[in-house]
């Protein structure tokens, strides 16, 4: 989220004060993120100690705190586990808001400071290791299970048939409408691939896992002593390449050759078979979901202030040259695993 909430900055001083037992002396609001749902301040207590906030509203999915504390607690070092209320709950509620306490961890996301090679070796590691540990059934039960659904494909559809033609009055609006009208012929092929690769998929049966599901560069923290893995919101069972196939998918944002990020991550990751038709998948399923989510909020509503237009240039960035869609078609051809 890129505007503060409009929540008093006294109140989440009492929240912090009454649920970890902290005094907030300053509150600063960061400028983080492009999940509406989310705002993140840094809290300092009278030692100077810092602390990472986050609100979080809408649909709270306890499972995207409680994992990754049970991960960090399993030996995950590349995770920043969430601090514990005063009774050991792992969040606390104010007004519409999930609160989340973390230490703040002083660093830079993969779009701002690229990833080094041992960076990238340490990404396919952490997966590796995320993908591999034994959960216990308190956590399983309540992490959502693959379902190749078609939901984001017929809300692009939806968009292309009717919300794309209508009138507006905002500005991001009008110019995102136009913008997907002139892209109307390449998102209605890769609507369309994506539905034959979706239907291809339950015939090959591939093993589910557990998958952080949004490894992209935004999602990792980096500094000159440690690198992190950040934002467990989508967690999912589902089949390896689902997280697999962010090495070499143009979602970090730093001009290195996708072939060489996927070298790296694997030297991390270790052998292992991949579907081509489940990579395949979800490269694709991956910019649908995009356009879908960057349609319901730029063409349904005229919330998000600021988001609003950073939304816009996200969604525009998918369609640049050597770009995710461009990496998905090659992908869809056989021209890189």
């Amino acid at each position: 989220m890129l505007e503060k909430p409009n929540l008093p900055d006294d109140k989440i001083v009492a929240c912090v004060q009454e649920a970890y037992g902290l005094t907030a002396v300053e509150i600063v609001f960061l400028p983080l993120g492009a999940d509406e749902n989310t705002a993140v301040y840094r809290l300092t207590t009278p030692g100077n100690t810092p602390y990472f906030f986050k609100l979080r509203s809408g649909v709270f999915d306890e499972t995207s705190v409680l994992l990754p504390h049970f991960l960090h607690s399993n030996g995950l070092r590349h995770i920043i586990p969430p601090l514990a209320t005063k009774t050991g709950q792992l969040w606390a509620n104010l007004e519409q808001f999930r609160t989340i306490l973390y230490p703040f961890v002083d660093g830079q996301n993969g779009y701002e400071r690229p990833l080094t090679d041992d960076h990238w070796r340490e990404l396919g590691t952490a997966v590796r290791h995320i993908q591999s540990v034994a959960l216990p059934p308190t956590l399983t039960n309540h992490i959502r299970r693959e379902t190749f659904s078609p939901q984001w494909r017929h809300v692009v559809r939806q968009a292309l048939a009717e919300w794309v033609t209508a009138v507006y009055a905002d500005p991001v609006a009008r110019d995102c409408a136009a913008f997907l009208q002139s892209k109307r012929s390449q998102i209605t092929k890769l609507v369309t691939r994506t539905d034959q690769l979706a239907q291809a998929l339950p015939a090959e049966m591939p093993a589910f896992t557990l998958c952080h599901a949004d490894m992209h560069a935004g999602n990792v923290l980096i500094n000159d002593q440690a690198f992190y893995v950040v934002d467990w919101d989508t967690l999912l069972f589902a089949p390896k390449e689902r997280d697999l196939m962010f090495a070499g998918a143009g979602l970090f944002g730093n001009g290195r050759a996708p072939a060489d990020e996927e070298t790296l991550f694997y030297q991390g990751y270790g052998p292992t078979e991949v579907s081509f038709t489940a990579l395949a998948y979800y490269r694709s399923e991956r910019i649908i979901e995009d356009i879908a989510v960057y349609c319901q909020q730029l063409l349904r509503t005229n919330e998000g202030g600021a988001d609003r237009a950073q939304s816009l240039t996200y969604l525009k960035s998918n369609f640049l040259p050597g770009s995710t869609i461009d990496i998905a078609n090659q992908t869809f051809t056989g021209g890189t695993t």
